[in-house]
């Protein structure tokens, strides 16, 4: 948890088959702590741990994982630990460990921002074995979806379907935000491993799905118009429809909140490599100067990664006047 021990902590190899606990084979099977009686919980405490969570989750969205996962790392240590030892009710417990969950995964999901994959997915499965615990099929399946966001980033198309496929069967009565949610990312893990079918089935029930969860006049989620939009984009990419990618993630951008930097930065960025494929070199250039607008501000592996990327993409064209500017600037 020491922020000064990530490069130890981070050390190894991301493992493509590793195994998660299924939801009705362990629910409710976490060991006992061992309770500290000198110490009562009530519900304050599990509120602190959510409103916590929720503001060192806004900060990772404008400022990257490198800036808030160490504040995340010290409050599990100093705040969430000692909690989930303390004397507490029946349902002060279960609520504190489904709040412990959901910080736990927020936590692997800002290793994984920093490239740290194995740290990343550490997280992720404690966070599984402390939501099947809590009974918290939300953060179970979002957590799963999680672990499928980074398989299918590094490449692992299959691992990356069965993260999803769980995340999937584990959620029967979900509401139509979450069916979104999850159908959008098996269509991507579909279409990376060349099920052009199987990842357009996947895709309309996704779009259908949010249809719905749109027409809701009070629906919220982290699940948007945006994201959706993204997922259509990687879709299209990975079946080869370059034009399509790029039109859809050109939409992604236009209806995205304001208040994802990071995501900003990684996808206008994401956007100029497209453009740059497609042999559009000057809306390349457009696309990584907005990237770079926010890029200072940004502490994050991923938006590192695109980074060098246009480094190496550029280096061919470094004759070109736009592209000099661009690298000057």
């Amino acid at each position: 948890m020491d922020p000064s021990r990530r490069g130890v902590l981070g050390a190894g190899l991301y493992s493509v088959a590793l195994t998660v606990p299924g939801w009705p084979d362990h629910i409710g099977r976490l060991e006992k702590l061992k309770a500290d009686p000198h110490t009562r919980i009530g519900m304050a405490e599990v509120e602190s741990v959510i409103a916590m969570t929720e503001k060192i989750s806004a900060l990772d969205d404008q400022f990257g994982g490198r800036t808030a996962r160490p504040m995340a790392a010290a409050f599990m240590v100093n705040n969430i630990a000692p909690y989930l030892k303390a004397t507490a009710t029946d349902e002060v417990r279960k609520a504190m460990l489904s709040a412990a969950a959901d910080h736990l995964y927020l936590t692997g999901y800002m290793a994984v921002d920093e490239r740290l994959d194995l740290l990343g997915q550490s997280y992720y499965t404690k966070a599984l074995e402390l939501a099947l615990a809590a009974g918290d099929h939300l953060t179970y399946c979002t957590t799963l979806r999680g672990m499928s966001v980074q398989a299918v980033e590094l490449g692992h198309g299959q691992a990356a379907l069965r993260y999803a496929d769980a995340a999937s069967v584990a959620s029967p009565e979900a509401g139509p935000r979450m069916r979104a949610f999850l159908a959008g990312q098996q269509a991507h893990a579909l279409a990376q491993t060349g099920d052009r079918a199987g990842a357009l089935a996947m895709l309309h029930s996704a779009e259908v799905a949010m249809e719905q969860a749109e027409s809701k006049a009070k629906a919220h989620g982290s699940y948007d118009p945006s994201s959706l939009a993204y997922h259509v984009a990687q879709v299209n990419y990975e079946l080869g429809d370059r034009a399509g990618a790029i039109r859809a993630l050109q939409h992604s951008e236009k209806v995205r909140p304001s208040v994802y930097r990071r995501a900003r930065v990684r996808h206008r960025a994401m956007l100029a490599e497209w453009q740059l494929e497609a042999g559009r070199l000057e809306e390349a250039v457009q696309s990584w100067n907005l990237a770079l607008n926010d890029f200072p501000h940004v502490q994050s592996g991923r938006a590192d990664d695109r980074f060098r990327t246009m480094l190496s993409a550029t280096a061919p064209h470094r004759r070109n006047p736009h592209v000099r500017e661009l690298l000057v600037t």
